[in-house]
């Protein structure tokens, strides 16, 4: 994780769509931070709740990341999330703070939180992942 935020590893793509990096990591610790657009929004002209479960899903699986030890990963097995406040291009960056509760050899569990720049809450998230032994990536 740290090879991401420093640049050592390509960023990836999927962070391209939804516009977000990752800003700070730590043990048990993933933050990004991203800015809702238009091409984020639903038809009825909101936010797509789909943009905040996938930014919540990147800080909720790369804090478990954050705890594992080289040659494991994770893919995420469950996900519940709250949205509370809507969001809007008028909005500004949003962070998502994502914490590891628990890491075990097969199950990994954290949480996260999307804030506004005036720390109001927007939602907020729990997940289970499952671990397994990493394979090497193909280009």
């Amino acid at each position: 994780m740290t090879a991401l935020l420093e640049g050592e590893l390509p960023h990836p793509y999927m962070a391209d769509t939804f516009d977000c990096e990752l800003i700070e990591v730590g043990e048990g610790l993933a933050v990004f931070q991203a800015t809702p657009q238009l091409k984020h929004y639903n038809p009825l002209g909101s936010v797509h709740g789909g943009w905040y479960a996938t930014l919540l899903d990147f800080a909720l699986g790369c804090a478990v990341q954050t705890k594992l030890p080289a040659g494991l990963g994770y893919t995420t097995s469950q996900i519940n999330l709250n949205i509370v406040r809507a969001a809007n291009t008028k909005t500004g960056p949003l962070r998502c703070v994502g914490h590891a509760i628990h890491v075990g050899r097969q199950i990994g569990t954290s949480e996260a939180r999307i804030v506004g720049p005036d720390g109001k809450l927007y939602a907020h998230a729990t997940t289970t992942c499952a671990i397994f032994e990493a394979q090497p990536q193909v280009s």
